[in-house]
């Protein structure tokens, strides 16, 4: 099989992962807001569930999740499978990196000083103004390089998703090796997860130069 040959057959891995990453991202960046207010919470119950659920996503491994989440709903509840292999996929993504996110958001805002929030209000500001204005930036800043770690950690663990016979760039290059032995489609791939970890580490890069006027 040619070079050529091989890019065109990796291609719609490429698009597949890039997906999955995609969604991943915003889905996982978004909830793990969520989950910080609730293991915040003043409900003691509300507080602990979260915890624990924060605790078992970073204490088992990623792909075990993933297989809990496709079979699961067959062998607990017998429930039909078929086509509900992305969205177990997804789903075991997004829940996971959500845990994350949510503990490196709880630790952003816990490291704010809570007298900029008094003083800003003694100014006049009301809560959501003095947290939209003074406190989130603070916190964004301070949150993005570990934002930016597990965003590029998230990068190479699509490729877990082989696991469940999804077709990422990742599992065709498994495919391809093993059909041509040879060592060039593991290349192949590993130069498109450098690439893709480059752009998003230039990317958060740029958010970090945007950010460097706010004085922590």
């Amino acid at each position: 099989m040619s070079l050529t040959t091989m890019l065109a057959t990796m291609l719609p891995g490429v698009g597949r992962t890039c997906l999955l990453f995609f969604l991943t991202a915003v889905l996982s960046l978004i909830l793990g807001i969520f989950v910080m207010f609730l293991r915040q919470s003043r409900i003691k119950p509300v507080a602990a569930v979260t915890k624990i659920y924060i605790s078992v996503m970073r204490g088992t491994p990623l792909m075990l999740q993933l297989l809990v989440w496709y079979f699961g709903p067959f062998y607990l509840f017998g429930w039909s499978i078929r086509g509900y292999r992305f969205t177990a996929i997804l789903l075991g993504f997004v829940f996971n990196y959500a845990a994350y996110f949510a503990e490196i958001y709880r630790s952003g805002m816990g490291s704010v000083p809570v007298g900029q929030n008094e003083a800003a209000q003694v100014l006049g500001y009301s809560k959501g103004q003095a947290f939209i204005k003074i406190i989130l930036p603070q916190v964004v800043k301070r949150i993005l390089p570990a934002v930016t770690n597990e965003v590029i950690t998230l990068v190479k663990d699509t490729s877990l998703a082989f696991a469940l016979a999804y077709q990422d760039v990742f599992s065709l290059a498994k495919q391809i090796s093993a059909s041509q032995t040879s060592f060039m489609p593991f290349l192949i791939a590993g130069i498109f997860y450098y690439i893709m970890n480059y752009a998003v580490a230039f990317a958060m890069d740029r958010c970090e130069k945007a950010l460097s006027y706010y004085t922590i």
